[in-house]
């Protein structure tokens, strides 16, 4: 009992050593001097004859202010400082490393919570479970909705097309009950007048079927349900306006309340989400499509959950990629902004947006633009004339079957027959024209084979005949006379025949 007493005692000490130790260090940060660190000073001021070396130029104006000490602040005295804290275990006797090391983890944590100023207004985890009961909420209103049209449908079913609106439909189930109550009930505070004589001129010739009370008792206790889960709904959704608003004001003037609370639960926290890319969030919630295009090697998706701003719905399907980037860049700076940043003022969120706006309208005009060398006129539009082609059905193709009947007619019969015999007799003619044209074809080749036998007989003959008077001509001629006439035509014959 006595060693748990004194270790009770101890670990109170540590914490309120750890809480002055934190008061001491946050006055530090914001540049104020604390009773201690007054007292120390001025002892020193007294014996100092030197300036002071100071980490923070913050403080250091502090102190000259305050108690006329000259100080100094340089990255010489950055190098002092780390040197000091790298030998902290030798300056100060009596403590051990292992308690310095514990000290400083623990002073360092509860730093990094006074820098980040976690408070009760800025607990993220009661956004994630609202917008998460939120979308169960709208399940369940919709099945519900669900069971009470088609329930009561049985009894008046032309109610159900007269009122869309789902929640004055069971109000006004809850007002009237029974079918035959309507004629006299009154639903000028629900409905029109014109949609109030509608439903009373519905109600008297109705084909639905009668209804014991007991079945109306729990269609109207179904309703009361319905109606009761609506109402809280709407108080719900207000509810995490304001929570969004209060911590992270930038991301709802960026995104919405819905979109960036989704964002949040599905990251986990406002500060996991603070962690993540510009390209993360914009397709986050898209992780199943993600994974789908990277396995297929598709087109990986553009957007996710950020899809749902109204920024990427008020554009065109061609710029919807282009504006979802954007948007993803700006809301990571708006969430870093929230999550780290001091302000809570939402001026950024409000400054980025009509940057995105802007950006938004000069690529919508720019399709519009003519392409000119200026390319500042804009196009003309024409006006749009819907031109609608009507085409006929052609029941020519439905079947495969010959359009005649079955039982042809006598007359019909003998024609075919007519009309075969003909197609015959053609064929037989053809075929006997094709043996005629052979057989000329055969007469032909052998009168050409004669032809070339006579010529070459001739060609020999002639060949003999020269031979014979070359012999003649080279005999020796012992007379000088003059050649006579027959010789001379002799000799003009071998000419023309070698020419």
């Amino acid at each position: 009992m006595r060693r748990n007493f004194k270790r009770l005692i101890v670990c109170g000490k540590n914490l309120k050593l750890r809480r002055k130790q934190i008061k001491s260090f946050t006055a530090l940060m914001e540049g104020k001097i604390n009773k201690q660190l007054k007292k120390v000073l001025k002892k020193i001021v007294k014996e100092a004859h030197e300036p002071l070396a100071v980490a923070d130029a913050k403080l250091g104006g502090v102190i000259k202010e305050k108690l006329n000490l000259s100080c100094i602040h340089s990255p010489v005295v950055n190098e002092l400082m780390r040197g000091i804290r790298s030998q902290m275990d030798g300056l100060i006797p009596g403590v051990e490393p292992r308690e310095m090391a514990a000290m400083c983890l623990g002073l360092a944590h509860s730093l990094s919570r006074y820098r980040l100023k976690f408070s009760a207004d800025k607990v993220d985890t009661m956004i994630v479970q609202a917008i998460s009961l939120l979308d169960d909420l709208d399940k369940e209103l919709n099945n519900y909705i669900m069971r009470c049209r088609e329930w009561y449908g049985w009894h008046f079913p032309e109610l159900g097309k007269i009122i869309s609106d789902n929640l004055t439909y069971c109000k006004c189930l809850q007002k009237v009950g029974d079918r035959k109550n309507y004629a006299t009930a009154k639903l000028s505070e629900l409905l029109p007048e014109e949609v109030e004589a509608e439903v009373k001129a519905a109600a008297e010739i109705s084909m639905g079927t009668e209804v014991s009370e007991e079945d109306i008792c729990n269609i109207l206790h179904l309703c009361t349900q319905v109606i009761e889960i609506s109402e809280y709904r709407t108080q719900l959704y207000e509810y995490l306006q304001n929570r969004m608003m209060a911590i992270a004001p930038n991301v709802t003037v960026m995104v919405g309340e819905l979109v960036g609370a989704r964002l949040i639960a599905h990251a986990g926290s406002l500060l996991n989400l603070a962690k993540h890319a510009a390209s993360t969030v914009q397709i986050l919630g898209a992780e199943k499509a993600l994974f789908r295009a990277l396995k297929s090697r598709r087109d990986t998706p553009k957007y996710g959950l950020i899809y749902h701003a109204s920024l990427v719905g008020q554009t065109s399907p061609k710029h919807k990629g282009k504006i979802s980037r954007m948007l993803a860049a700006k809301t990571v700076l708006a969430i870093r902004y929230d999550a780290f940043g001091e302000d809570s003022s939402s001026a950024m969120g409000v400054e980025n947006r009509a940057k995105l706006e802007a950006r938004l309208r000069t690529l919508e005009d720019r399709g519009i633009r003519k392409i000119s060398g200026t390319g500042k006129a804009l196009a003309k539009a024409e006006k749009y004339e819907h031109k609608s082609e009507v085409k006929t059905y052609d029941p020519s193709g439905d079947s495969t079957l010959p359009t005649c009947s079955k039982k042809r007619k006598i007359e019909q019969v003998d024609k075919e027959d007519e009309i075969i015999e003909k197609k015959a007799k053609k064929a037989k003619v053809k075929v006997k024209v094709e043996e005629e044209e052979e057989e000329d074809e055969e007469g032909v080749l052998v009168v050409e084979e004669q032809e070339t036998s006579v010529k070459k007989k001739k060609k020999k003959d002639k060949k003999k005949h020269v031979k014979e008077e070359a012999l003649s001509e080279e005999e020796p001629c012992t007379s000088t006379a003059v050649a006579s006439p027959e010789k001379k035509k002799k000799k003009k014959k071998k000419k023309d025949i070698e020419d």
